[in-house]
């Protein structure tokens, strides 16, 4: 554990606690930090749970959680407080985060490369970025807190931490894939996995073979994610990256988002092959899916007759979005005010898992119950839609699917 100057933060407030968050936030207690912990779905709000603390630290699933949930801990977050931001959420998302915040608070961008078990063990990389924009006194306090969860290496100015991640998982994932695809290639021709894994390790490739031999039965580092943090790094000129989050994407629409990146080597194990000598003259015997529903873990659930979204394509169709919780019960029930915030809090984070914004939308569609709502409706519509307004269609229905729904929305959008 780290030794202490007794020069620490007076509290700390960890939000996010997932596969991540809760061992990380657990090192810190341990080190003898005092430690406030916040998760959805306790009845605490985020800006209680900020309340007084000297330093913020956030690890959460994507720039959309981000945002929000930095935004619900503004009214409790205290004057001159510095924020720390340990999700992969890419370089734009920081600087959105600084124009958020207010001047008077600190914000370092310091995600960490490791897993679970780094993460208990204190033994992560974190990728610091910002530190010199702190106060001394502060950036000394601020290396002490991230020194207990592993090395640190200081990247540069605001933003160069979440880049360097990105950069990093640009290489990592889309050679986890194509090794995938190597182990398929050999399987559809006869050559054993154990076999091809040997001849591997004396290659360059032989780590990250290693890896893949056996796929995790543990979630280390799960394959949704993987996909989502390709979506930030697959810039147009990214062919690797962005032919390999497709990959991964058809095999979360499989149902293994939950699962070990490495799970991707037993998706393909199991898929069709155009290498297989079986194809005879070159044709596929099959083919990745032109349509790929995808349902985020962001978002309530469905009923599981429809998915939230499909994409097919650079084209993502969002079913229509309804103000309704985890358990199904009706978000501000006779309230259209909260109940399009929720419906476009939604949409945000599906958008955002296809590394999308509103200002990627081309057409919206809106169910309204009660067309005299729609000055409401239309406040919290121009707070997320903001520029020059997609191509729109409002219609009055008598009713919707469940009782209390004032309004439901879907829409359309051009992928990056």
């Amino acid at each position: 554990m780290t030794a202490f100057d007794g020069n620490i933060f007076g509290k700390i407030t960890f939000l996010g606690q997932g596969r991540m968050g809760v061992p990380m936030a657990r090192r810190l207690a341990d080190a003898g930090h005092p430690v406030t912990v916040w998760r959805r779905g306790t009845g605490v709000t985020a800006a209680e749970a900020a309340e007084g603390a000297e330093l913020v630290v956030t690890m959460l699933r994507d720039p959309a959680a981000v945002r929000e949930v930095l935004a619900a801990a503004l009214p409790g977050l205290a004057p001159g407080a510095t924020v720390v931001e340990m999700s992969t959420i890419g370089p734009e998302a920081v600087r959105e985060l600084r124009a958020l915040l207010p001047a008077s608070a600190g914000l370092v961008d310091a995600p960490v490369l490791g897993s679970v078990g780094p993460a208990a063990e204190g033994t992560l990389t974190v990728l610091a970025g910002g530190l010199d924009g702190l106060d001394a006194p502060v950036a000394a306090k601020v290396r002490q807190v991230l020194s207990v969860f592993g090395a640190v290496r200081e990247a540069g100015p605001l933003g160069a931490g979440a880049a360097l991640k990105v950069a990093v998982m640009s290489a990592i994932v889309p050679a986890q894939v194509l090794i995938a695809e190597t182990f398929a290639y050999g399987a559809a021709h006869g050559v054993p996995r154990e076999a091809l894994a040997d001849v591997l390790a004396v290659t360059p490739l032989g780590a990250m073979a290693e890896r893949l031999r056996v796929p995790a039965t543990e979630t280390r580092y799960a394959l949704g994610l993987a996909a989502k943090d390709l979506g930030l790094a697959a810039w147009p000129e990214a062919t690797m990256a962005t032919a390999a989050r497709r990959r991964l994407q058809e095999a979360e629409a499989a149902g293994l988002g939950g699962r070990d990146l490495t799970a991707i080597a037993t998706h393909l194990a199991a898929t069709p092959h155009a290498a297989s000598p079986e194809a005879g003259d070159g044709a596929p015997r099959g083919r990745a899916p032109r349509a790929v529903p995808l349902n985020p873990p962001t978002v309530p659930a469905t009923n599981g007759m429809y998915s939230h979204a499909v994409r097919a394509g650079d084209t993502l169709y969002v079913s229509g979005q309804a103000a309704f919780d985890e358990q199904n019960r009706v978000v501000g029930e006779g309230d259209m005010t909260a109940q399009a915030e929720h419906v476009f809090r939604n949409l945000e984070r599906i958008l955002a898992d296809q590394g999308a914004t509103f200002e990627d939308v081309t057409f919206i569609r809106t169910y309204l119950t009660d067309m005299d709502l729609r000055m409401e409706y239309g406040a919290v519509r121009r707070k997320y839609i903001t520029g020059t307004p997609p191509a729109s269609t409002t219609v009055e229905v008598p009713r919707l699917f469940m009782p209390g729904l004032l309004l439901e929305v879907d829409v359309i959008a051009a992928l990056p």
